[in-house]
């Protein structure tokens, strides 16, 4: 495993990581949480102490894990200044402290209570230095075919008399693209093909792979455009709402796959939200008057200023330009001209956010959509972050949705579309709000 940024690592280094090394918990094949390093845990102190047990587990280089060196890992994954993304969600996180060789605790300022999934998380993985690996479940070695075969890690608590681990446990693993990937799978070189998102879905139909083996996470998180640039015409909420309503977002979804569930709250539920989503005044127009309602808005500022210009930022591949048409299209139709850029493009209006949720805290949603939010969304993220209790958390995040829904600053599309290609034989997957797949989960008879 590369020595590298961990805000930086890409779908197949999220799942080499998450297979070379746990963190104190992991997600299981449903994306519900199981022991990791940690084979037991306490919630105290009314949610604001987790109190963990590590089982009996050894690093790569067979040195046993100990409580000390694993509390210096985790203070330094949830530092301010680790680089890690999920560090800003983390930040009620007082003090890591070893309380014996086999027990830590996690002390809180703030109750959490999904502090669990975000530990699970691969950017959670405890990882040393040297080697640079962390305890399993697999150990690795680079074959010669730029593949990495994962073999289990020895389990210290192992019957002598077992004979341990069957050849058909490892696991070949590639990182490719997509292309190559769902070719491999096609001609049965490969038992799964995971990470897939809008960008290369149309690749996955035009292989022709059988629908048995094609598998939709009912995925968990955001999808939609962020407003990057408040200027022009964005500058005002109210044309920011023309462009919100212009979608057909019926027919997008369609256009990719019945399987792509759409929506237009940011969030997708109420969550720890005291309220229901908040509904967008746009979202209140009737359908069938919502393009001619965004045509007045348009027409209104032509007449002033000329047409109106808007750059998008939209992902790569046959899946983007698919989103590409449709997008345009809805934009030409009131009058505005759209101009697509890559999505690393310093100087773009719209900016698409496709994220998967580490964790189901309404503030998440709101806080990845806050890209150029006003004044007030801001604080009321940031007094949701702070809150004392849960309640008053509740209370913040439900002002904070509001704003964000009157400041028109994200407009949302759908839940993110992420797909897999399964072979029947790897009968343990399955398909999970978090889309997360571990490698050490897929066969029925894999512990």
């Amino acid at each position: 495993m590369a020595a590298r940024d961990r805000a930086a690592l890409s779908a197949p280094d999220r799942l080499l990581t998450d297979s070379l090394a746990e963190g104190l918990v992991r997600f299981d094949a449903a994306g519900q949480i199981e022991p990791g390093i940690a084979e037991r845990w306490i919630v105290t102190d009314n949610g604001m102490s987790y109190i963990f047990r590590l089982r009996r587990a050894q690093w790569a280089d067979g040195a046993p894990v100990r409580a000390a060196e694993v509390v210096a890992l985790l203070r330094r994954q949830t530092s301010a200044t680790s680089g890690n993304p999920l560090a800003p969600y983390l930040s009620a996180i007082t003090g890591i402290v070893e309380m014996t060789p086999e027990v830590i605790e996690v002390e809180l300022s703030r109750p959490r209570p999904d502090l669990l999934k975000l530990f699970a998380q691969p950017e959670m993985a405890l990882v040393r230095a040297r080697p640079r690996a962390g305890a399993g479940p697999f150990r690795s070695r680079t074959l010669g075919d730029d593949a990495i075969l994962l073999t289990p890690a020895p389990d210290p608590d192992r019957d002598p008399d077992d004979d341990g681990p069957a050849p058909e446990d490892n696991v070949r693993l590639r990182g490719e693209r997509a292309a190559t990937a769902i070719l491999r799978f096609v001609e049965r070189s490969s038992d799964m093909v995971t990470g897939g998102t809008l960008s290369d879905w149309p690749l996955v139909q035009a292989a022709g792979a059988g629908p048995a083996n094609v598998r939709i996470d009912p995925a968990a998180g955001l999808a939609g455009l962020a407003v990057a640039r408040r200027t022009g015409f964005l500058a005002d909420p109210a044309h920011r709402a023309a462009l919100a309503q212009a979608f057909d977002r019926a027919d997008i979804g369609t256009g990719v796959s019945p399987d792509w569930t759409m929506r237009e709250t940011i969030l997708p539920e109420q969550l720890d939200s005291a309220t229901a989503p908040a509904l967008p005044a746009w979202s209140l127009v009737a359908p069938d008057q919502r393009v001619a309602a965004a045509q007045a808005q348009v027409a209104a500022w032509r007449a002033a200023n000329g047409v109106p210009s808007v750059t998008v930022a939209l992902p790569g591949g046959p899946g983007g330009t698919l989103l590409w048409g449709r997008i345009a299209r809805d934009l030409f139709a009131i009058g505005i001209r759209p101009v697509r850029v890559p999505l690393d493009a310093p100087d773009a209006d719209l900016i698409w956010i496709d994220r998967v949720a580490p964790y189901d805290s309404a503030r998440w949603y709101l806080a990845e959509a806050c890209v150029a939010c006003s004044d007030a969304a801001r604080a009321a993220i940031e007094a949701a972050r702070v809150a004392p209790t849960l309640d008053d958390r509740a209370r913040a995040i439900a002002a904070a949705d509001t704003a964000m829904a009157a400041d028109v600053a994200f407009i949302p599309f759908a839940r993110p579309f992420r797909w897999s290609l399964v072979a029947l034989r790897l009968r343990q997957w399955q398909g999970n709000a978090r889309a997360w797949h571990p490698l050490n989960r897929l066969r029925a008879d894999t512990n």
